[in-house]
């Protein structure tokens, strides 16, 4: 395991890369630390960063940063875990902290739309590109292929993420068992399943709530940033500590920043309780994500090295991506609704497939600019 300063600073700058510069939610940052980790620098296979994506699906809190954390174990041990976890995070912080102490003195939100409509249609073009060889590396047979297709149909017809992704799972699991049962019992799987080794100030009762109820989500939401508004929702819009309207704009915040949507309880802290209320409230957010990916981080080649784990992990991979397919599908619903997007899409789609080695960011920009001069000249 490299554990060199230089390691750990090219770690830094990587991340810090993909923190200033991952729009668009999970999916497409994912698919950017694709390309900057395997693509260009194969730090990891194609399968083992699969088989990271199955396992931050299976737990709790934010996919992307949980990836982020995931690479940087792999890639500096707890030092690379805290750098490269750290270094995603602390843009989309930063930048949501200026826009909340804004948003606090003037009342609303910069207008953005008219990037955000160029940006959404790159993004599919961004997740389609990543996804292909993916999904290619994931069905390795037929048996993969029918556990994929019904998890894409379960997950359209609305059913729980988790559901699906242990339901998968299991499934794959108990069909190989059934392969390679000899009279073997469980008790051989034992190991596996073992651990590895007053209110105003910082710590006054309001931060104190604020920490509390952001470290309950952090360590139970599973899903997307819509999600995240409904347990935002009853936590605080229900309890009066913030207005919907808040809520509405602190996710919008979310969407139109860089690095994970989480970013978005930084905004509400600050506005209910300044520098110090959004720096508890990041803190409360994330901090079981870091616990989660360190537990279960050296666990997941020792699931590769056993038939039956290796079994639940390739069904988990196949409807990981299922579920990043009907993400693309809702946002492609959503955001193509005219020619100029559909046209900035394709053309976006085209240059990922013929220039493989370009960097995602410069599509994004490229949409983002696209999209401002179609709406301004047509």
């Amino acid at each position: 395991m490299p554990d060199n300063k230089n390691d750990l600073k090219e770690l830094a700058k990587v991340f810090l890369k993909l923190g200033f510069t991952a729009f668009g939610g999970p999916a497409a940052h994912i698919a950017m630390m694709r390309q900057e980790v395997v693509v260009k620098r194969d730090w990891l296979s194609e399968q083992h960063f699969l088989d990271l994506i199955g396992a931050t699906n299976l737990i709790p809190g934010p996919n992307s940063t949980e990836m982020a954390i995931h690479i940087g174990q792999e890639r500096g041990g707890w030092r690379g875990l805290l750098i490269a976890g750290l270094c995603f995070i602390m843009p989309a912080v930063l930048i949501t902290g200026c826009v909340a102490a804004l948003y606090k003195t003037y009342g609303q939100l910069p207008q953005v739309q008219p990037f955000i409509y160029g940006i959404k249609p790159a993004i599919i073009a961004v997740v389609i590109a990543a996804i292909y060889p993916l999904a290619k590396k994931s069905l390795q047979t037929v048996e993969l292929g029918i556990i994929g297709v019904a998890a894409l149909v379960l997950a359209l017809m609305g059913y729980s993420e988790v559901i699906i992704l242990f339901g998968a799972g299991f499934v794959a699991m108990g069909l190989a068992a059934v392969r390679i049962n000899k009279g073997k019992t469980f008790t051989s799987l034992l190991p596996m399943m073992m651990p590895a080794g007053a209110g105003q100030g910082v710590f006054g009762a309001v931060n104190m709530r604020l920490f509390l109820s952001f470290l309950k989500i952090g360590a139970i939401l599973y899903g997307s940033g819509y999600v995240l508004f409904a347990f935002l929702d009853s936590e605080l819009v229900a309890k009066g500590i913030i207005t919907r309207q808040q809520l509405v704009d602190a996710i919008a915040v979310g969407q139109f920043t860089p690095g994970p949507v989480f970013s978005s309880v930084t905004f509400i802290g600050y506005q209910v309780n300044g520098i110090g209320g959004a720096a508890i409230s990041t803190l409360g957010i994330f901090l079981p994500s870091f616990l989660f990916v360190a537990l279960l981080n050296p666990l997941v080649r020792k699931m590769r090295g056993s038939k039956l784990f290796a079994a639940f992990l390739n069904a988990v991979n196949v409807a990981s991506i299922a579920l990043i397919l009907v993400v693309c599908y809702q946002l492609g619903k959503d955001s193509l609704t005219n020619w100029r997007q559909i046209t900035i899409a394709v053309c976006s789609v085209l240059v990922l497939f013929r220039f493989k080695d370009i960097n995602s960011a410069f599509i994004i920009l490229g949409g983002a600019v696209a999209g401002y001069l179609l709406l301004l000249l047509l």
